[in-house]
């Protein structure tokens, strides 16, 4: 069945249908969840936190990893921030983290959303002349890859008064759609967002903090103990050709395929979730020692069997028993090799 969806067409087939269906089903049992599992709630959300912003900052072109994203953000209030991917690491937790706390408040308006950008881009000195505002000149999506190089994607809406009329219409269409199931139009509106890249720069990681705002607005309260900006990193490439496909098209374009990425990342980090709580509930079975390791483990992604020994003041074969144990209940993955190996937490 095609259906009209802003200024778009939207092919609604069975497989869009049982999607978004399967992703309903869970936010449905979520207030059980979140009753059941609160206390390990926050910890969750720490580890979502750290994730998102380390994968929404990679995703344009930053270097930092998880762990020294969360070592960065561990000594914000002490740290000098001073190069590019700190203060974006920075600005990007601000925001995430006033999002996360007061999405309930924050109206989406031209306003709003020009302050967040602001926000965003608050400790970069070289971004003052257009954080906060729109385009004053013409810009293009572009995707960055690890060796440094860049590659157009599409072209995006006029500066001036183009934009600003464009984004105008969206907002009010997002205030005032009904009829529009929340899950198609929190991707709709993400889609045309980038479409129109407002700002002169930092286009993509607002949308992704604008998919995190929009659907919690939509009563997707999940969303904030997974992160979602993982997911896209994973899917990096799937994710610019749907877009692209979909640009292509303009105007008027059909935006299926943006639509069926969209709600299929969702369905992935849902399914994550899932495995983190199960995961968590194994942990509330673990005691002295094994918790305090697999704690730091949580806290300190990629880390490596000497840093827990040092900090933790455990001795050497005490931690290689307990990773070991750990590992067997796959609530840690290791990587590398010999001196290299290091640890994440499962999910």
């Amino acid at each position: 069945m095609n259906v009209k969806v802003y200024d778009f067409s939207l092919h609604l087939s069975w497989k869009i249908l049982s999607v978004i269906s399967r992703i309903d089903r869970f936010d449905a049992s979520w207030t059980s969840v979140e009753r059941i599992e609160g206390r390990n709630l926050p910890q969750l959300r720490h580890i979502a936190t750290i994730q998102s912003v380390g994968a929404s900052t990679r995703i344009e072109g930053s270097k930092l990893t998880d762990e020294e994203v969360a070592d960065l953000l561990n000594n914000i209030g002490i740290s000098k921030i001073e190069d590019r991917d700190s203060q974006e690491v920075a600005g990007y937790f601000n925001v995430l983290d006033t999002i996360v706390d007061s999405y309930k408040a924050i109206v989406i308006s031209e306003n709003n959303i020009k302050n967040l950008h602001n926000q965003l881009l608050k400790y970069s000195s070289k971004d003052t002349w257009h954080q906060g505002s729109y385009k004053q000149h013409t810009n293009a999506v572009e995707a960055s890859f690890p060796d440094g190089s860049k590659k157009i994607i599409f072209k995006t809406t006029d500066p001036g008064f183009a934009t600003e009329d464009a984004m105008r219409r969206l907002i009010e269409w997002y205030r005032m759609e009904t009829e529009v199931h929340p899950l198609i139009i929190c991707a709709t509106f993400v889609y045309e967002f980038v479409s129109i890249h407002p700002f002169q720069d930092d286009n993509g990681r607002l949308s992704r903090l604008l998919t995190t705002l929009t659907l919690l607005q939509k009563g997707y309260k999940w969303i904030q103990y997974v992160s979602f900006e993982h997911e896209i990193e994973n899917r990096k490439k799937d994710y610019y050709i749907s877009l692209r496909n979909c640009q292509a098209q303009r105007p008027n374009e059909d935006i299926t395929e943006w639509i069926e990425f969209f709600l299929g990342s969702l369905v992935n980090v849902q399914v994550k979730l899932e495995q983190k709580l199960a995961l968590s509930e194994q942990q509330n079975h673990l005691s002295g020692k094994d918790k305090m390791v697999y704690i730091y483990i949580l806290n300190h992604p990629d880390c490596k069997s000497g840093d827990i020994v040092s900090v933790l003041n455990i001795s050497k074969p005490t931690v290689k028993r307990i990773l070991s144990a750990l590992t067997n209940k796959q609530l840690i993955v290791k990587k590398g090799r010999g001196a290299g190996i290091t640890y994440n937490a499962s999910g």
